[in-house]
């Protein structure tokens, strides 16, 4: 995992892509502000802060420029942290983030997005009711390195297995689905919506997080970008918390909006949104399942070195 980050973050910087660092010459802030989009699993947060140009009005006064890139992997989110290309991503994995910090990027919590345990999934093909143990020698597609990855690895291990058991294909969830849907694999590492459209498919579901992975998504900043901007990050995750706000405040019209930017009915965008347990304020519970997490990454080969989480978790998400 380790050399599996090194090349990618190497590739990155050869490309030169980095962000402005430069300050606006009014209210100390950054010129450019690179934040991440991630709709999935089911993102409300993200979504009505994108949707509404929440970021965009906040940072209006101080001009600002608010630039989303899309990026699903959580491990290429740590990359591109990593290179200087992304500021803040507006959820990650905590799966991502530990690995991310224990390849030697330093990435920080700045706020809770939520704890969706019962959106990730392994999916099997269609009309099979497959248990993992049918899983071993079978093509299994899914994320490298995220939270889905830990949930394969952690599934298989409960049944005295491991990663070595299966043919693991490493691709993000939609070309997973697809891969799926048409044969070319027996398993898939899937979320939310996806799991939902496997499930209309056909398709069965194998197991979820749910007692596996403590899942739990995060708002992160690079290093760099908590250190030299303090204020524009606190702006970040005030407007954030606004956003949860007005979801809680206008959950038809956010349930609406989701929907629509996941294209699938408002009764499924619902379902979804039951199951996402959105937060913000990050506890000692919180803390103390990113300490079993990385034990378990660790034992598992799938992070290197152990770092200390306490210190990677900002003020900001703890009140």
């Amino acid at each position: 995992m380790h050399s599996f980050f090194k090349h990618a973050l190497t590739a990155l910087a050869a490309a030169g892509i980095m962000a402005s660092s430069a300050f606006a010459a009014s209210g100390g802030m950054p010129d450019e502000l690179n934040i991440v989009y991630v709709k999935a699993p089911f993102n409300l947060q993200n979504m009505v802060l994108k949707e509404r140009g929440m970021l965009e009005k906040a940072f209006e006064k101080y001009g600002t420029r608010v630039k989303w890139h899309t990026i699903t992997s959580g491990a290429k989110q740590a990359q591109a942290m990593a290179a200087g290309s992304i500021d803040v991503s507006a959820v990650m994995n905590t799966a991502s983030f530990l690995m991310g910090n224990g390849a030697g990027s330093t990435i920080y919590i700045a706020d809770g997005v939520a704890h969706p345990t019962d959106t990730f999934a392994i999916v099997g093909p269609k009309g099979k009711n497959l248990s993992i143990k049918d899983l071993r020698g079978k093509k299994v597609a899914g994320p490298r390195g995220t939270v889905l990855h830990q949930l394969l690895v952690a599934a298989l291990k409960k049944e005295g297995m491991t990663i070595d058991d299966v043919e693991f294909i490493s691709m993000d969830p939609a070309p997973a689905l697809s891969a799926l849907l048409t044969g070319n694999a027996d398993a898939a590492l899937l979320a939310a919506s996806a799991v939902i459209k496997a499930q209309e498919s056909g398709c069965k579901t194998i197991a979820t997080a749910r007692g596996l992975v403590n899942v739990n998504l995060v708002l992160t900043a690079s290093k760099s970008f908590a250190q030299n901007n303090p204020e524009a990050l606190k702006l970040v995750v005030a407007t954030h918390r606004e956003a949860l706000d007005w979801i809680q405040k206008n959950s038809k019209a956010a349930i609406e909006l989701g929907a629509k930017e996941h294209g699938i009915s408002v009764k499924d965008a619902q379902t979804l949104a039951d199951w996402s347990h959105y937060y913000s304020t990050v506890t000692d519970q919180d803390i103390e399942g990113l300490k079993l997490d990385q034990a378990f990454l660790i034992e598992n080969g799938m992070m290197q070195k152990p770092v200390d989480v306490e210190k990677l978790v900002l003020p900001t998400a703890r009140k």
